[in-house]
């Protein structure tokens, strides 16, 4: 019967949610869940309070134990720098033999007697060499029996901390009981021409480290206490009452223990501890806290409880699980076929299934689609047709004057009856515009463009009278390699009215190409007046045409070939002042055969 009843509770689910909108079906299947939660939030708080409730103590009183074991750490570790800075900075740079350190020692008391209550340094045999502030050794007293300085001279490698004890070695006029920890370390002491031990001692102030424990209290009635490696009080807050039998503490098992929490029975009372070991001195930081809380003891309870949670969890599990399936396949077939979409298949159909929401977001993803594939060939006509007008824009701006001037030459060579010479002019001007007309080609082989440059290079040459010369080296292999028609000319050109206007014969103009890697790198060098490092950086990003020339800069050369070739192909411009110019162009490797290039290469 509840097999029967489910599966007729489920077919009505299922019905309803196929009529009924996405919004619908989302708070259905929503509100279920949210019964579901609260019943078993319900439940699981009641079992899981006290545990968390413990846990949560237990973070912070860990935090608490180890913020004021930073604190110990770091007020332990200025010590030892006070230590060694007096060591270092005072005792190893004075002979005691004729030198006093007892100024050098007050001015460092004087600087940390907050924390310090006196310094002594004395020798091997117990004698007292200087003290800050000044004091008298008291009578009787032998410091050779005492710990820190046994310690002090059998461990010389090591500085000591003493537990907190009563200072009895100098006189007091006040009569106080002064109570202090001491830090004492063996030193090498100089005398003359030689070098005794002696040994360090810091009494610090027993308040100044006891102050780091007030008002430090654990959550749940917790208390610190601090005990050395053997577990001796260093400090308690009821140190006093232990002291005098009134109160007992279990610090000798707590130095047992390793770093982190511990569960103990002390007194009939179960409590936690959290043990942490101050670097260096091997001090223990002890937090204690009597476990109080809520508990659920019955055994029977936790397994009924148990099984009411897994029975809740599993219907949960099936309830969601059906209806997330039944509303998420229709948005999962939208997801994949707009994701076909995003990943090239531009004639991909748009999923339009499911609720009626879905059905009408598929088909308005449709239009859309449908929409940018129409406006993404328009982008594309566009790009292309722009493409071609710049590279026609840049390549009718060479400007008619050289022409002007080689005319003017062949009319000045028939004037002075010099005909052969008009001939060969005219004939390289025929050639020159040939080439330049190159049947409306932007791509030539780089033979016609080095010819095209040899005609232009011999008209230049008659008209400046051979103040130049100028070479040609071509590697065979790149002979036929594509390249954009005059792009080699603007170079030249601008070599001869920047370089060579200056010149007396002595100019010289080379052109070479080579083949390096993936590149082709045809490059005009001149041995001219060469540019500043700010004139170079300008010439790619100015149009700088010459006073004569055709008014091609090289930022014209720059883009036609980023144009065609793409970003990273281009100009390279090297010029020093009085070492001349050199100018490379930088291009893919493309053979003739392979047809002219026609697209713009990649970016």
């Amino acid at each position: 019967m509840g097999k029967s009843l489910f599966r007729a509770l489920s077919g009505k689910l299922v019905s309803r949610t196929e009529r009924s909108s996405i919004r619908y079906t989302v708070f259905l299947s929503f509100t279920i869940s949210a019964i579901v939660a609260m019943v078993l939030t319900g439940m699981l708080f009641y079992i899981n309070f006290s545990r968390q409730l413990e846990q949560t103590i237990q973070n912070e009183n860990e935090m608490l134990v180890k913020q004021v074991n930073q604190s110990v750490d770091t007020y332990l570790r200025d010590m030892l720098r006070i230590s060694n800075s007096i060591y270092y900075n005072v005792i190893k740079n004075v002979d005691i033999e004729s030198d006093s350190i007892q100024s050098e020692m007050q001015l460092l008391y004087g600087t940390y007697d907050s924390y310090i209550e006196n310094i002594a340094l004395y020798n091997a045999e117990g004698e007292l060499i200087a003290t800050a502030p000044p004091a008298l050794s008291k009578q009787g007293v032998d410091v050779r029996d005492a710990a820190w300085f046994q310690k002090a001279l059998d461990r010389a490698e090591n500085l000591h901390f003493s537990t907190p004890a009563i200072q009895n070695l100098f006189v007091n006029a006040e009569h106080r009981f002064l109570r202090v920890v001491s830090l004492s370390s063996a030193v090498e002491i100089t005398s003359g021409k030689n070098t005794m031990q002696g040994v360090l001692l810091i009494d610090l102030k027993y308040n100044s480290l006891s102050e780091l424990f007030d008002h430090m209290s654990l959550a749940n009635g917790g208390y610190l206490y601090l005990m050395d490696a053997n577990g001796e009080l260093i400090y308690h807050p009821e140190q006093q009452l232990i002291a005098s039998g009134l109160a007992k503490e279990n610090n000798l098992v707590a130095a047992t223990y390793h770093d982190g929490g511990q569960m103990e029975t002390f007194r009939g009372e179960t409590r936690s501890v959290i043990v942490r070991t101050v670097g260096y001195t091997g001090w223990r930081i002890v937090g204690v806290i009597p476990q109080q809380g809520l508990a659920l003891n019955q055994v029977d309870n936790l397994m009924i409880v148990a099984f009411i949670l897994l029975l809740l969890f599993d219907i949960v599990i099936l309830i969601n699980s059906f209806i997330s399936t039944k509303l998420t396949a229709p948005i999962k077939h939208l997801e994949e076929s707009v994701q076909a979409v995003e990943y090239g298949g531009g004639n991909t159909d748009i999923y339009q299934g499911g609720s009626y929401e879905i059905r009408h977001l598929g088909a308005s993803i449709q239009g859309m689609v449908d929409q940018l594939q129409e406006l993404t060939d328009d982008i594309v006509r566009e790009h292309e047709q722009k493409q071609k007008s710049e590279l026609d824009a840049l390549q009718s701006q060479i400007n008619p004057h050289f022409l002007y001037n080689a005319l003017d030459i062949i009319v000045w060579m028939i004037e002075k009856e010099q005909p052969k010479e008009a001939v060969n002019i005219v004939t390289a001007l025929a050639r020159l515009f040939r080439i330049s007309l190159s049947r409306g080609k932007n791509i030539i082989p780089v033979r016609d463009e080095i010819e095209h440059v040899q005609n232009y290079l011999m008209i230049q040459k008659m008209r400046y009278k051979n103040k130049f010369s100028y070479e040609i080296d071509l590697d065979e292999a790149v002979k036929n390699l594509s390249i954009i028609k005059l792009v080699v000319q603007p170079l030249v050109e601008n070599a001869i009215y920047h370089g060579m206007d200056f010149m007396d014969g002595d100019g010289k103009i080379t052109i070479t190409a080579r083949v390096v890697g993936e590149e082709l790198h045809l490059s005009v060098a001149d041995n001219g007046l060469g540019m500043k490092p700010e004139v170079v950086e300008r010439l790619l990003v100015e149009n700088t045409p010459v006073s004569k020339g055709s008014g091609v800069g090289l930022k014209n050369v720059n883009e036609r070939i980023k144009l065609y070739f793409g970003d990273k192909y281009g100009v390279m411009i090297e010029s020093e002042p009085d070492a001349g110019t050199c100018i490379t162009l930088i291009l893919p490797v493309v053979h003739c055969e392979t047809e002219e290039v026609s697209g713009v290469g990649e970016k």
